[in-house]
């Protein structure tokens, strides 16, 4: 199933992004979360892709296993580090697997490499043409509204991203906000900008004080105060931070719901037991979240 069909609908939906292992000795505990969080059903789930193609072929195998549970998969694909050739043997592999939906990003830089300089590849533009061009793939870009960390100027970001779009992106997905402000504000600007496309507001449950201070390193996305009040009173607390890391992302999907955003994407950092919380929690809500 193309995943710009759920979008475009006027129902609700939840996903849940998963990441594949880094190594094989991993993989049967990584397999064993991601079927969990399948056994969810929920709308789609995507898959991740690590630094310079690091998790290739478990990334086409997680998806794949996720499809045969019934369930729409988007595959991540990056274009850093690769060469034409590489794409077009990740691409027509993934085609041989049944997936339909890659999300289409630029990638992180490995270990070590500081810039872009003598890479084939530069940008995600650059990439949506070449998966198009292998067939009937429905493709996702990512967005970031408190703009990308290489970028100068939000605006600059933003010009960015319509590349994306007017290369043949069908949607955009958010980098992780704690302030659903933030949020719209951004989306305000995206419309302004042109760009028409679904925007999925993605949302991360922080359950643990050191899961803050990576996402602070990575995204340097802004902590609202009363966030910053959770980690101050339940920090050293372990199962109190859960609860309430847990809770404060379900209020703001709740309030993005409320306020006419339909499409949610849960990073579970392959944790199901917090995927499926959250989506009991929206079980009166979003129509998939309701079980028999």
């Amino acid at each position: 199933m193309k995943i710009i069909d759920k979008l475009k609908s006027k129902e609700l939906t939840l996903s849940f992004e998963v990441f594949p292992p880094k190594t094989s000795d991993l993989y049967e505990d990584v397999s064993k979360a991601v079927n969990a969080i399948a056994d969810l059903k929920p709308d789609f789930m995507s898959v991740t892709y690590g630094a310079g193609g690091s998790t290739r072929q478990y990334t086409a195998d997680i998806a794949e296993s996720v499809i045969k549970k019934g369930v729409p998969c988007l595959a991540h694909l990056t274009c850093v580090g690769a060469t034409k050739q590489s794409l077009d043997e990740q691409l027509e592999e993934l085609k041989a697997r049944g997936i339909q939906n890659i999300l289409a990003l630029r990638g992180d830089l490995p270990a070590g490499v500081e810039n872009t300089n003598g890479w084939e590849f530069k940008h995600a533009s650059e990439l949506v043409p070449i998966i198009k061009a292998h067939g009937d793939f429905c493709v996702g870009g990512a967005c970031y509204p408190e703009k990308h960390p290489e970028s100068a100027t939000l605006q600059e970001d933003i010009e960015n991203m319509k590349r994306k779009v007017d290369a043949g992106c069908e949607f955009l997905t958010t980098q992780m906000f704690f302030d659903n402000s933030e949020f719209f504000n951004y989306l305000y600007r995206v419309r302004e900008a042109g760009i028409n496309v679904p925007v999925v507001a993605g949302i991360m449950p922080v359950t643990n004080a050191k899961q803050m201070a990576r996402i602070l390193k990575l995204s340097q996305a802004f902590i609202p105060r009363r966030f910053v009040s959770i980690l101050d009173k339940f920090g050293d607390n372990p199962k109190a931070m859960r609860q309430a890391g847990l809770a404060y992302a379900t209020d703001q999907i709740i309030d993005l719901y409320a306020s006419g955003i339909n499409n949610i994407h849960i990073y579970t950092m392959n944790k199901p037991e917090n995927a499926r919380i959250i989506q009991e929690s929206l079980s009166e809500i979003v129509p998939s979240c309701k079980k028999n």
